[in-house]
Order: structure tokens, then C-alpha cells, then sequence
């Protein structure tokens, strides 16, 4: 997305010497002026592909083209999901009543409701890649030395949440549990909408069933909800745990440190990123999370701050580094592996 002669003039030169913190985030600025209808555009169309997607899983009878729709389907709903979660930060369509409606369902759908994203997802950007054993909003991260210390059950429950089949089927124990039913049971007032998403998923379950059977259910329903929330399970978990992650002691945490040394840039062909919306780019949503996914790119071309970033991709062999990663080593400063935490000598 082009800024102005005097945007891109202004940015230019400002360039010739490295920002601070608050600069740099001040200087971004001029790429979180959305066009509204870019944004409509992106979303509407996206909904109708993704609608059509649906239709053709559940509708078309030659079993590969039901497939290749079905993936289509949960690819795209990963595309919806991102604008949603640009929605929630008042990146893009901002203040607008009916797309307040419109991505409330989108939430509901991809049990991300608005009450427990706006509350684990805020979270998440205030206290990004902070060392935490509790799941809020990200994955949890623990130094060697807290992990020693830590009692049996709970090095197993921390190595269980950070396991490859919790982010590959993360569908049901990260979304449907984690994300709806856990706060639901513990407050069901406050958490209606999560409740609420778990029955409309039971519902279109029953539904489809009852319209098409068995088939119907596993082409409209599962396939796509296991394409969506694996890959957003990934990407998510590699957003911040990869090889070359930089990680602070929390005393020494600092907001734009953490974007663009704990925060990675996702490399992805053009299709993916199209997919994606633009996730990843991880390091300069954590710097301004108000800039919309059609123009990140275009801010970090513009700042030499972020044309640098601590990078993986969704390459089959970058995907198994970062799903072996599992502990941070203050002494290498880097994430290890458990198979070198057990060959270390630890004085616990």
C-alpha cells in the first residue's frame, strides 16, 4: 500500500539514524490510516470465497474436488480469522456497527470469541515472550533453570501444552477447550460467547449430518477446522518460538525489543502470505499493532528497524527446529531442545 510523496519523504530520511522505541512506534503511525473500502473489499470478498469453498465441500460429489474445496475452505477461514483479528486491534474497519456484527460471528465460528481473544490476545502484546508456565494467550516459556526446578507434574503439563500434537490438533484442546469451555465453566456471565461458540459448532456438526452425513460432516465441517487451527496453531507458536529468538529476563523486558527480537518474520511464498493476510509479519504487527495487514509490507520496507528480522518459514525442516525448541538456556542465550536439556548438567 502506497503513502504519500511526503510520507515516504519523511520516512526516507528518517532512516539514516536508528530510532528509539518510542520513535520508531510514533514514525508507523502514518501506516495505520486504513482505506475503508480496501478493507471491505478484503473482507467481503474473502467471505464470499469462503462461502463458495463451503458450498462446493458440501455440495460437489467427485470426492477430490469435495477435498481440495474442503482444504480451500479451511485455508480461507484462516485468511477471515486474520481481518478478525485486525478488526480487534482497530487496524481496519473501525467502528463500523455492521462489521462489529459480522466479525462477532466470525469469532464465534473460529471459537475466538470476543471475550476471551480481546482479554488473551491483549495480554499476549503487553507481555510478549515473557517467561510464563501459564497459557495466556501464547505459549508458555520456561528458563532451564525454573524448568529444573519445577516439580514433576509440572514439567510434564508444560512439555504436554508444548507439544507437536497439542499445536496440530489444536482444534480441540487449545480452541475448543482452552479457548471456550475452560473460561466458560469458570465464569459462564462474563463468558457467554464462548459458550455460545462451542454449541454453534455442536449445532453445524448436527446440521450437516442431518443433510448430508457422515461425508458431509468430515468434508464441511473437520477437515476444515483441523486445516484452520493447526495452521493458526503453527503460526502462532512459531511466531515466537524459533532458532533464533532473543528472549529477556523479565526485568529486563522492553516492548520493542520483544517485537523485534522475540517476534519472527514467517517467510511464505506470495500465495501464502495471501492466505495468511500478512501474519507473517509478526515483527511489525508487535510494533504497531494498529497498522492493517494490506500495508505492513510497505512499513517495513520503509523502516530499516524492521528490513532485519529474526526469521523461519513454513519449510517442512524449519517446522520440525521450532516444534523441537522447549526451553530457554540464559547461559547460550537460545532455546534448546529436551534432548539437550537432559544431557546438560543442571545444579538444580
Amino acid at each position: 500500500m502506497a503513502v504519500s510523496f511526503y510520507e515516504l519523504w519523511r520516512l526516507k530520511t528518517s532512516c539514516f539514524t536508528m530510532r528509539t522505541s518510542k520513535q520508531l512506534v510514533v514514525d508507523t503511525m502514518a501506516f495505520t490510516r486504513e482505506v475503508r473500502w480496501l478493507s471491505w473489499y478484503y473482507f467481503l470478498s474473502t467471505l464470499l470465497l469462503t462461502s463458495l469453498a463451503f458450498v462446493g465441500a458440501f455440495q460437489l460429489a467427485f470426492v477430490p474436488a469435495k477435498l481440495i474445496c474442503s482444504l480451500l475452505a479451511g485455508l480461507l477461514t484462516c485468511r477471515l480469522f486474520v481481518l478478525y483479528h485486525d478488526f480487534q486491534h482497530d487496524a481496519i474497519l473501525q467502528k463500523s456497527s455492521v462489521a462489529r456484527v459480522l466479525m462477532h460471528l466470525v469469532g464465534l465460528i473460529t471459537l475466538s470469541p470476543n471475550s476471551i481473544w480481546n482479554e488473551t490476545h491483549q495480554h499476549h502484546h503487553t507481555h510478549n515472550s515473557k517467561f510464563s508456565r501459564v497459557v495466556m494467550g501464547s505459549f508458555p516459556t520456561l528458563t532451564v533453570k525454573a524448568f529444573c526446578n519445577s516439580t514433576i507434574q509440572q514439567q510434564r503439563w508444560y512439555l504436554i501444552l508444548r507439544h507437536p500434537l497439542m499445536i496440530a490438533f489444536a482444534y480441540i484442546p487449545i480452541f475448543i477447550v482452552s479457548f471456550c469451555l475452560w473460561p466458560f465453566c469458570e465464569n459462564p456471565k462474563k463468558y457467554a460467547d464462548c459458550g455460545l461458540a462451542v454449541l454453534i459448532h455442536a449445532a453445524l456438526y448436527g446440521l450437516v449430518f442431518v443433510l448430508g452425513g457422515w461425508t458431509a460432516v468430515v468434508f464441511t465441517v473437520l477437515v476444515p477446522s483441523l486445516v484452520l487451527f493447526s495452521m493458526g496453531g503453527y503460526i502462532f507458536y512459531a511466531q515466537h518460538n524459533f532458532p533464533s529468538v532473543m528472549l529477556r529476563e523479565d526485568e529486563n523486558w522492553d516492548y520493542l525489543d520483544a517485537a523485534l527480537q522475540s517476534s519472527s518474520f514467517i517467510r511464505m511464498n506470495r500465495v501464502m502470505h495471501w492466505f495468511t493476510a500478512n501474519i507473517g509479519y509478526h515483527h511489525v504487527h508487535h510494533v504497531n499493532s494498529r497498522i492493517p495487514f494490506y500495508r505492513l509490507p510497505a512499513a517495513m520496507r520503509a523502516f530499516a528497524e524492521l528490513q532485519h528480522p529474526r526469521t523461519t518459514s513454513l519449510n517442512p525442516a524449519e517446522i520440525i527446529q521450532c516444534l523441537k525448541l522447549k526451553l530457554w538456556d540464559t547461559d547460550q542465550n537460545r532455546m534448546i531442545t529436551l534432548k539437550e536439556y537432559q544431557t546438560m548438567v543442571v545444579n538444580c
